[in-house]
């Protein structure tokens, strides 16, 4: 017999968590979640997506035609049954998927719709805002010209009052300087 070995370490314990039923989705999820989110190093597997049913092809040959012919065994009935309700299957399946592509283009044509009538709104709020925006520049410009003509006549008037005060400032001295001139002849 085997020697006796030293005796295993136990495992540790897992902690008991208290049973919680979900009472919506949204609290399933949450759970979900935290769970998830204990062992974040831990793989979560993410299935992957089913591919849709597909009945399987008509056969291509087949083998055993019957007919509605009186010499049919009971057994054929089975067959026959069997056979009517694939075709049935696959017909209904082609509905569905014609149904389906209807849909997905009636879908497609009223985004493409929704995109056009928001692009056209964009454009008319574009030129809009673009037309506020040259009335603002031209409203400035206008500003702007008239501040300069005001300056500019403001500067022309300066000029004419600078220059009537010289000559006024001009005839004054001379008045002085010939008031000068006549006392200065009196004085004789």
């Amino acid at each position: 017999m085997a020697a006796p070995s030293a005796p295993r370490p136990s495992r540790p314990r897992k902690e008991p968590q208290p049973l919680v039923i979900p009472r919506s989705a949204a609290e399933e999820q949450r759970l979900r979640l935290e769970r998830l989110m204990k062992n974040p190093d831990k793989t979560v597997p993410i299935p992957e997506k089913l591919n849709e049913w597909a009945p399987r092809p008509p056969p291509e040959f087949v083998r055993d035609v019957m007919g509605s012919s009186a010499g049919a065994g009971s057994g054929e009935f089975h067959v026959y049954r069997h056979l009517r309700r694939r075709e049935y299957q696959r017909q209904d399946f082609m509905d569905a998927m014609a149904e389906k592509q209807k849909l997905d283009e009636e879908y497609q044509k009223k985004l493409e719709e929704n995109k056009m009538v928001a692009e056209e709104q964009t454009a008319k709020r574009r030129r809009k805002r673009q037309k506020l925006k040259e009335k603002k520049l031209l409203a400035k410009k206008s500003k702007l010209e008239q501040k300069k003509q005001q300056e500019e006549s403001d500067h022309s008037q300066e000029q004419q009052t600078s220059e009537e005060d010289d000559e006024d400032t001009k005839e004054e001295e001379e008045k002085e300087d010939d008031a000068e001139e006549s006392s200065f002849v009196m004085r004789r």
